[in-house]
């Protein structure tokens, strides 16, 4: 039986036969290795060097190894967060003729950490919800993509902040399996794993002294499932909305941002009866808004301004003819968000006159305005448009508002 590597890209054979297949994974010498983080595995995991690139290589049985790279291969199709498969080796022998175990290499995630190592830090009540809010958005993905997990773990998820973004990557497909759609017992079988998993895993490093005090090892693995639940609901119940009911979709809008999660993607499908609202979750860093803000539009607002802005922006892009996702003859975001802020923005904030706006910059006014027009078109059970808006809060609004008191200059020292 002579080595055989099965890989994706041409290149990474000759880079991979440099490595010493001939060994136990656990023989490795040190040279080939790379000092990284890892989670509890059933099998022999270590990172290694392969040319200019880190890869995982796991050993494991052929059969597995194999089915393994396929299903990461197929879930690297259809777009959903999980390591690069790079090849499988197969046919090893040791230096005696006696056979080892394949191995299965897949590409190291940059600045990815596993779950696991995450919470043997001490870890501000942010960040763990954040921790939280990314992998339920994983396993929501997973399973609308029919993919049922069966192992998820602290130690099968890394966790990556990229660009302001979490997100959790899945590690481990050995036990997984891919459908065209979940039933609702398959979602929740794998859900039920993952919450034993999880707590189990922290009450390990509970009982080690690892974990922080104030992380409740059971809640944290109930407090998964719930907030799936509650994404789960809000993003696949699918709503038609009719004409002139445009308060309704951010009304949801809303209800994700108080679930923790922004709007990445919002899709709507025009029809005879009304319109039918699709969502893409995510969930982001402190400051993430504004840095979004400012590369699309050249805005630069507050973070909660910045939130607001780009909820708008969003939901105006998805209505423009233009406006398609993935599609390379689409219009590009950076060019409908200057349409945006050329044709809705601007002339909306100079409706509002000097002398009403006080101490108001233009992020501040826009911001006002759209929450006039969420109430109003509350209380009118319609959207009320943006110009009945802005003739309201100038007429109704401004003029009983105290005006507050201008800036300090920045040499005023006074406390």
């Amino acid at each position: 039986m002579a080595l055989q590597i099965s890989a994706t890209n041409p290149e990474h054979p000759a880079l991979l036969l440099e490595l010493p297949w001939h060994l136990p994974l656990e023989e490795w010498p040190e040279h080939h290795l790379v000092p990284l983080p890892r989670g509890i595995s059933r099998h022999v995991v270590r990172y290694a060097r392969a040319g200019d690139e880190v890869v995982a290589v796991k050993e494991l049985a052929e059969r597995p190894a194999l089915r393994e790279y396929e299903l990461l291969r197929d879930l690297d199709r259809i777009g959903i967060p999980a390591v690069d498969a790079l090849g499988v080796v197969t046919g090893r022998l040791d230096e005696g003729g006696e056979p080892l175990e394949s191995v299965l290499i897949t590409r190291h995630l940059g600045g990815s950490m596993p779950y696991r190592s995450m919470f043997e830090t001490t870890m501000r009540p942010a960040t763990m919800h954040r921790l939280m809010d990314a992998l339920a958005v994983l396993l929501v993905r997973l399973h609308l993509a029919g993919f049922a997990w069966g192992d998820c773990s602290l130690s099968n998820t890394l966790f990556r902040r990229d660009a302001g973004a979490y997100a959790a990557y899945l590690v481990d497909a050995e036990t997984g399996d891919l459908h065209a759609r979940l039933s609702s017992g398959q979602r929740e079988y794998d859900l039920d794993l993952a919450r034993v998993n999880i707590s189990g895993e922290l009450l390990d490093l509970e009982a080690s002294g690892a974990l922080h005090p104030s992380v409740d090892p059971i809640d944290f693995g109930n407090e998964i499932c719930s907030r799936y639940h509650r994404l789960w609901e809000e993003l696949t119940r699918r709503s038609v909305y009719p004409a002139g009911k445009y308060h309704y979709i951010e009304r949801r809008i809303r209800r994700l941002n108080d679930l923790g999660f922004d709007v990445a993607e919002m899709q709507i499908e025009h029809a005879d009866n009304g319109d039918t609202v699709t969502f893409v979750p995510k969930v982001v860093d402190a400051g993430h808004h504004q840095r979004q803000l400012l590369r699309l539009t050249g805005l630069d607002t507050e973070e909660n301004q910045a939130r607001r802005l780009l909820n708008d922006l969003e939901s105006w892009m998805a209505t423009q003819d233009d406006y398609a996702p993935g599609d390379p003859l689409g219009a590009r975001p950076e060019v409908l968000a200057h349409r945006w802020v050329r044709e809705v923005f601007r002339p909306t904030v100079r409706a509002v006159p000097l002398e009403l706006r006080g101490s108001m910059d233009p992020a501040e006014i826009y911001h006002q305005l759209l929450e006039h027009r969420w109430y109003m078109s509350e209380r009118a059970q319609h959207d009320i448009g943006l110009d009945t808006a802005v003739k309201d809060y100038i007429d109704n609004v401004l003029p009983t508002t105290p005006t507050p008191p201008p800036p300090r200059p920045d040499n005023d020292t006074t406390e």
